[in-house]
């Protein structure tokens, strides 16, 4: 049952007492409750845009915490309320559509102002009309229908591909989207194995930094790179499920919610509240672990010895995880992969959300992956 609360007109709600739906569900409820719409001059009424579909497709895609279903009564307080893609085959009839929808769309949905704004954007009605390949290159940086370059793969972020394969798509006739999003589910193997590798090589860079950092008397820089560490296996953790990593607001969460090995969120959470190195060192070690049996379990690579190690003379156990990036990049030795350096993907070298946000800024690290042959990845 939805919590019924009272909101200010134009910005989130109507007056009235409403109860808080998911916004994937209120976007749903369009199939029961249609609004009034002229016919204008398209094969279906305007109102098929909300419950027919025929050959318009009709997403809920893109940014917000709303297309990874994790939306609460808390993000109705700004930018929240019914919004909708639309995308038409044909470019002509975007400003027609556009002009039928501002001026025929009802003022309330299912108890939400259909028009709302919120920081600098006006208020409008939030039914953006467009086409699927502007829209992709728009959101994406690449009109993802002919297929994504390996190069693609590794610069564009991880929450953008939710953007593209989470929400819910309420109608796809045509099945075009449905194409594309069923092509960007997941990386192609050799990207995904490489990948893995390059988070493996992450989590050796820095597993040595704990006992360290503490040896000389910095207990937070000794928390911080446990922080840091917890952060890149929660990472390693959703590769291995095949699931994008969203970005940092919903990472925690994300994880949450997947299957995990036998004690490795308590580890983790371990890791992040010990007050000393023995209780930092005692978690991480469990976690790398778990980590390094789930890796066996694949069966991806030979089985690489789960134990963890003394590292040279140094009072420090690690788990030595570069032993598991190398195994992953010995199975794919013809890949042009092996040639560069162990960067991972463009979210693994860049945490500005000004940068992952924007296609034109995350698309000009092309040049760090020098090498890489610009064709689609199947």
């Amino acid at each position: 049952m939805g919590t019924r609360r009272s909101v200010t007109p134009g910005r989130s709600a109507s007056r009235s007492w409403i109860c808080f739906v998911p916004r994937l569900q209120l976007c749903r409820n369009h199939r029961s409750r249609p609004p009034p719409c002229s016919r204008a001059r398209f094969t279906q009424k305007p109102s098929a845009l909300f419950w027919r579909g025929g050959t318009i497709l009709r997403p809920l895609l893109g940014w917000g915490s709303d297309v990874l279903g994790y939306d609460t009564e808390r993000s109705t307080d700004h930018g929240w309320g019914p919004r909708l893609l639309v995308f038409l085959d044909d470019e002509g009839d975007i400003q027609e559509l556009d002009r039928v929808l501002a001026a025929r769309l009802p003022e309330q949905f299912c108890g939400w102002p259909v028009r709302y704004g919120w920081d600098k954007h006006h208020i409008s009605h939030q039914v953006t009309v467009t086409t699927l390949g502007t829209w992709l290159v728009d959101f994406l940086g690449v009109d993802a229908r002919s297929g994504m370059t390996t190069l693609d793969w590794l610069i564009t972020p991880q929450q953008r591909l939710l953007g593209v394969t989470a929400g819910r798509v309420y109608s796809d006739d045509g099945g075009a989207l449905s194409q594309t999003r069923a092509a960007l589910s997941w990386f192609p193997e050799q990207v995904w194995r490489w990948m893995l590798a390059c988070q493996w090589h992450r989590l050796a860079q820095e597993e040595a930094f704990v006992a360290r950092t503490a040896e000389v008397g910095d207990e937070a820089g000794s928390a911080l790179t446990a922080a840091r560490l917890v952060r890149d296996i929660i990472r390693l953790a959703l590769m291995f499920d095949r699931r994008y990593a969203p970005y940092q607001k919903w990472l925690g969460t994300a994880f949450a919610r997947c299957p995990h090995s036998v004690g490795l969120p308590k580890n983790l959470d371990g890791a992040l509240r010990a007050s000393d190195l023995q209780g930092r060192e005692d978690a991480l070690a469990a976690a790398y672990t778990a980590l390094a049996r789930r890796h066996n379990a694949t069966g991806m690579t030979e089985p690489v010895e789960p134990s963890t190690r003394e590292f040279h003379d140094r009072p420090a156990r690690l788990l030595m995880a570069d032993r598991f990036a190398e195994a992953l990049l010995a199975t794919i030795p013809d890949s042009p992969l092996v040639a560069l350096p162990l960067l991972g993907s463009v979210d693994r070298l860049v945490d500005s959300s000004v940068v992952l946000s924007t296609p034109e800024h995350y698309r000009r690290l092309a040049a760090l992956y020098d090498g890489l042959e610009a064709r689609p990845t199947r």
